[in-house]
């Protein structure tokens, strides 16, 4: 795949390609010129450092929606051994945007579940782009009912726009599926882990993350709307999605003070896609600590801990002013 650039980051494109110019030039007419280089190499890293520490919700958006980021099949390969993947919903057919199947974690047996996109067209129409069908998500039941009746911990990887809401979801019922995987979820035994690695958008990312712990990646968002479709129904005009994604409060920071997010997966400058194995090596660190954690536990305390996790989302003190 070319290089892909997003609107934010061009003035660093910008100094790349004008010291790659500078450095064709010193080669060709055997000029030395290092000094040069070394300063605008210094000035790209300071660009980078400036633009990426300083990323509005807007661009954070599009940053989880990167496509060279890393996706649920590559973390799954970076962070777990002997994955063997399993297949269909036993009631319609197999859904390609969530996979799941038994692996090793840490030489410790569990299963894993996410939401998956495609790198092309062809792979990207497999998946629906990202968006489950209903049998999706009662795969995922499956998977986590075998799981917890085998005593597996659940890890599950969520990068998703939302549910597919088209006619085909609807005439099987996606709501249902999803409605039923939230409860089914709160009553599981076993640990249940998940880490938001690009967009977490509605009740699509929510059909396989009623866990017990949340992580989100440094620049992925989770909401209960994507910002277009906020900005659609609130000012009735999608070109206002920046103003929505500030107005959520959906960046791994906000999630963190609204108490949603348990942890934040550091990225490597420019994205996880800039270094995956980085980011890989980071989730599973996260994922050993709070693993640790829910295995302390006893059953009772992991299904209430994960029923109050869920039950103070949204609730709030106001304080008035006399």
């Amino acid at each position: 795949m070319s290089t892909y650039v997003l609107p934010f980051e061009k003035p660093i494109l910008e100094l790349e390609k004008k010291m790659s110019e500078l450095r064709s030039f010193s080669e060709d007419q055997n000029i030395d010129m290092k000094s040069e280089v070394g300063r605008i190499e210094q000035k790209i890293q300071e660009t980078k450092q400036k633009i990426y520490s300083g990323m509005t919700p807007w661009q954070k958006v599009q940053m989880a929606r990167h496509p060279m980021r890393p996706y649920t099949r590559d973390y799954i390969h970076l962070i777990t051994t002997d994955f063997q993947e399993l297949h269909g919903d036993r009631l319609y057919r197999d859904d390609r945007a969530i996979i799941g199947g038994l692996a090793r974690f840490n030489g410790r047996a569990v299963m894993v579940i996410g939401t998956q996109k495609g790198r092309d067209t062809k792979s990207n129409l497999e998946c629906n782009f990202g968006c489950p069908y209903p049998e999706g998500y009662r795969k995922a039941l499956r998977l986590m009912k075998m799981a917890d009746k085998f005593g597996l911990p659940i890890l599950s990887f969520i990068d998703t726009p939302g549910a597919y809401p088209g006619l085909e979801s609807e005439e099987r019922h996606v709501a249902e599926a999803i409605a039923v995987n939230l409860r089914e979820a709160f009553y599981f035994k076993v640990p249940f882990i998940s880490v938001v690695i690009g967009e977490g958008g509605s009740g699509g990312a929510l059909g396989i993350g009623v866990s017990n712990r949340i992580l989100v990646l440094e620049h992925s968002y989770y909401s209960v709307i994507s910002p277009e479709g906020c900005a659609a129904i609130l000012w009735k005009d999608r070109a206002y999605a920046d103003k929505a994604a500030e107005n959520l409060k959906l960046t791994a920071t906000d999630l963190i003070e609204l108490n949603i997010a348990d942890d934040v997966v550091p990225e490597p400058l420019g994205g996880a896609h800039q270094n995956p194995e980085a980011t890989a090596k980071s989730i599973a660190g996260l994922l050993t600590k709070h693993l640790a954690e829910l295995d302390a536990m006893t059953i009772e305390e992991r299904i209430q801990d994960r029923y109050d996790k869920f039950r103070a989302m949204g609730v709030f003190d106001e304080a008035v002013n006399a």
